[in-house]
């Protein structure tokens, strides 16, 4: 029998012996979050530069597209941090429903919002798939394994 600690990547030691689990820290990853994060993260930058276009083109006051732009770019940033929690992902659908109501100042908005709002609500909603589909592959293994 081998001393030697299972291979990192889940590759036996031995011929005939099972490929030992995933390490935790990699069993934990969410892909639900990590989607979500992206998007939120990639949501900020267009919401962040709406703020000009607020202020030459649609004459917004400068502290009014300060504060809805950035302020908007400034949740998304936080809420990509904060997805541990559960009730994050439905404050993510309050700020793509914000995103898609700036189109009433800026009207492409309408348009980037729903972008973003499809892009989040695929991400949610695939990443529940495969964490649901990751639960079921590793119950089906245990059980096997004894």
């Amino acid at each position: 029998m081998s001393t030697s600690a299972p291979d990192p990547a889940g590759e036996p030691d031995e011929p005939g012996q099972d490929p030992a689990p995933p390490p935790a820290a990699a069993a934990e990853r969410s892909p639900r979050r990590g989607m979500c994060a992206a998007v939120l993260s990639l949501e900020a930058i267009t919401l962040g530069l709406t703020t000009p276009v607020m202020i030459t083109i649609a004459d917004v006051p400068t502290g009014t597209a300060v504060s809805i732009g950035l302020g908007l770019a400034v949740v998304c940033l936080l809420l990509a941090g904060m997805l541990r929690a559960e009730w994050a992902y439905g404050a993510g659908y309050a700020v793509q429903l914000a995103a898609v109501g700036l189109g009433f100042v800026v009207p492409a908005m309408f348009v980037l919002g729903a972008v973003f709002a499809a892009l989040w609500a695929t991400a949610d909603l695939l990443g529940r798939k495969i964490e649901r589909e990751r639960a079921a592959a590793w119950a089906a293994y245990r059980a096997e394994q004894g």
